[in-house]
């Protein structure tokens, strides 16, 4: 409890240890040091002087010579128990106490600056002394207190929670500050609060759109294996019991609607994505108005419930174009190859894919997963993507290279997240079983972050490396089963043709539908629910009920504005009080250090109140008694020793009684 109080730096400290016990163990001299190592607060006090042994005292002490204190110390005289029972006064403990220094021969000539009155003139002029020092810091503390609160007092000075005006112009200005945030928001033009940990707002909506949303299409796009059997199975059912000799175009239509049908699932997920993020978007632009509750629930309530609208027109736009897709199959599109071109493919099956060179496509940290510990697998490695390689290497400066990969042949999937792990994780593996890396058959790599592995997985995309497939893996297995068995050349060729076609043409439809669903979202419910904060979400808050009730303030509201308010005012009285104190204290140089090395190391140092019997004459010293002066002299590294004490001591002659100050009286050796 102590310490909580003397370590604080405007704290002086007052050492208090009594006169007759041992000085160097005293444990408020212990506590001071701990707490003001450099002994600046410190001020010594030495008390029950009148309770010593006879023919002991002080002096040294007093005098600051033995185990000095940089401010030295001041030895007091208080009233006994007994004389506490007696009711004596304290003048008369003062008087009484005056008395005993000047009639001691020990601290006669230190009087003036013993007793309690001096205590209370020295601790009133080091407290001054101490507040003076500490002002400047102080004042300083307050004014930028001050400048820190002025901002918000003024908009509490003049208010009052009843005047509906002043109701009317805070709803005002926060729907004005909703619908910036909201613009800023998803417009991305910058603002004060913008966050540097994750993406958010319309830099999330703009990765939804060009890298999870493409990612969705490849997934549910590419199945080669079970598009072929639905191809076979088309073109059988087709020509029924006849054998077709031709190639049948009712099977290229059939297999379209059905690839075609396909891309609705990513779309309607993309939407329910884009309306979580709207979602937290109007969340967290209303959260400036949690000092009205029931304004911030009824705004966010009002929005959110005109997002959902438009996520149902947004909806069935997507459904219309998706209908509008299976309606009719342009097959004399630009970029569509025809029966021609599709059956020289099928006779050319060797396929020259896009060739962009070896272009780097994506840098940053991973991790490798499925290595031991003692093979580096728990560390991050910087990758470097490009198009038909994946490096690693020590650090982002590229120059200790640990492996390049050729990602010919490659697929990647998703890797289930283990249970005391943080990381999200997905690997690279080769259909044909074979290794990988080294003795490894995939390579998982792990990310902090969800939005970091679709960023990586999208990078994966634009490099060839497409996802494993979803199908329905017992349906697929007896169908190519029945289709391989029954495969003929003419039917092989057929299929072929087929499948050039169908994907000829499903590149059209998906290029279609990237470009238009986010242009869709965007038009439908971003822009829309924009313009609907802007013009109408003012009117709905005023028909949605009563403003008075609508604009109460919370209760912490109400105590943070008075207690914002009270700091304020007593910060101002804070710094008039300051500002009244005379600065023209008169104060006293700061005492130079002294060798108080003893209250660390606890070595043996002598008591004041020893127990020997004393020398003839007391404790007389040589030289006078030094001039008055608050900077102690330096520690006396040794002093004349007492002489031997004879038996029978002979008073000294009457002509030397007048030197007991400068020397002691002569001693005549005792006869025998």
């Amino acid at each position: 409890m102590i310490m909580t109080y003397i370590t604080k730096d405007s704290c002086l400290i007052l050492a208090v240890s009594p006169a007759n016990s041992d000085l160097a163990n005293s444990d408020a001299l212990k506590l001071s040091k701990d707490a003001d190592p450099d002994g600046i607060r410190t001020i010594g006090v030495i008390t029950k002087l009148d309770l010593m042994d006879d023919g002991t005292d002080a002096r040294e002490v007093l005098e600051n010579k033995l185990l000095p204190l940089r401010r030295g110390y001041v030895g007091v005289v208080n009233r006994s128990q007994k004389d506490i029972e007696g009711r004596k006064d304290i003048k008369a403990a003062m008087a009484a106490e005056r008395k005993f220094f000047l009639g001691h021969p020990a601290y006669r000539h230190v009087a003036d600056r013993m007793g309690t009155p001096y205590l209370q003139r020295v601790l009133n002029q080091q407290l001054t002394n101490h507040i003076r020092e500490t002002l400047p810091s102080l004042r300083d503390k307050l004014q930028k207190q001050l400048l820190t609160m002025e901002k918000e007092v003024d908009q509490y000075k003049h208010f009052r929670p009843d005047d509906p005006s002043i109701k009317t112009k805070a709803m005002l200005q926060m729907i004005q500050q909703l619908q910036n945030d909201f613009e800023r928001a998803i417009e991305g033009s910058g603002s004060a609060l913008i966050s540097t940990n994750e993406l958010s707002g319309g830099a999330k909506i703009n990765r939804l759109f060009h890298e999870r949303f493409p990612y969705e299409i490849v997934r549910m796009e590419f199945d080669e294996k079970e598009l072929r059997r639905e191809i076979a199975f088309a073109i059988r059912n087709i020509h029924g019991i006849r054998v077709g000799l031709f190639t049948p175009d009712m099977a290229f239509d059939a297999i379209v609607k059905g690839q075609i049908s396909r891309l609705k699932e990513p779309s309607l997920k993309c939407v329910d994505l884009v309306v979580q993020e709207l979602t937290n978007v109007v969340r967290n632009c209303s959260l400036k108005m949690s000092r009205y509750p029931r304004l911030q629930e009824e705004t966010e309530r009002i929005i959110t419930t005109h997002i959902r609208e438009r996520e149902q027109i947004v909806k069935e736009n997507i459904l219309l174009m998706n209908e509008c897709e299976l309606a009719y199959m342009n097959t004399n599109h630009e970029d569509f190859i025809g029966f021609a071109n599709a059956q020289q493919s099928s006779e050319n099956p060797s396929k020259s894919g896009r060739k962009l060179g070896n272009q780097v496509i994506r840098k940053g940290y991973m991790s490798i997963s499925n290595l031991g510990f003692m093979k580096g697998g728990s560390r991050d490695y910087w990758f470097v993507l490009a198009s038909e390689s994946l490096s690693w290497f020590k650090d982002e400066d590229e120059r200790d290279k640990k492996y390049m990969l050729m990602l010919d042949g490659l697929k990647i999937k998703d890797i289930e997240q283990g249970f005391m792990s943080r990381r999200h994780v997905f690997a690279l593996y080769n259909p044909d079983q074979k290794n990988v890396y080294k003795d490894y058959k995939e390579l998982q790599l792990g990310v902090e972050t969800q939005d970091d592995m679709d960023s990586w997985k999208a990078s994966f995309l634009r490099a060839g490396v497409y996802p494993e497939k979803v199908s329905d893996s017992s349906n697929g297995e007896e169908g190519s089963s029945e289709g391989s068995t029954s495969m003929d050349p003419q039917l092989e060729r057929q299929v072929e043709t087929i499948r050039n076609l169908v994907d000829s043409y499903m590149k059209i439809v998906t290029k279609t539908t990237r470009d238009l669903v986010p242009k869709i979202v965007m038009h439908l419910m971003i822009n829309n629910t924009k313009d609907f904060i802007m013009g109408e979400l003012l009117a709905h808050l005023y028909a949605s009920g009563d403003q008075n009730s609508m604009m109460e303030e919370s209760p912490e509201e109400a105590r943070k504005r008075e207690e914002m308010l009270r700091m304020y005012h007593a910060c101002k009285e804070a710094l008039k009080i300051i500002g009244d104190v005379s600065m023209a204290t008169v104060s006293t140089p700061m005492p130079p250090p002294v060798k108080d090395d003893w209250l660390s190391t606890g070595q043996e140092s002598p008591r004041i109140g020893h127990s020997g019997p004393p020398s003839p004459g007391g404790n007389m010293r040589r030289a006078p008694p030094p001039a008055v002066s608050r900077a102690p002299p330096p520690v006396p590294i040794g002093g004349r020793p007492a002489p031997a004490i004879p038996s029978r001591p002979t008073p000294a002659p009457p002509g030397r009684q007048g030197n007991s100050g400068i020397l002691p009286p002569p001693l005549i050796p005792s006869r025998r």
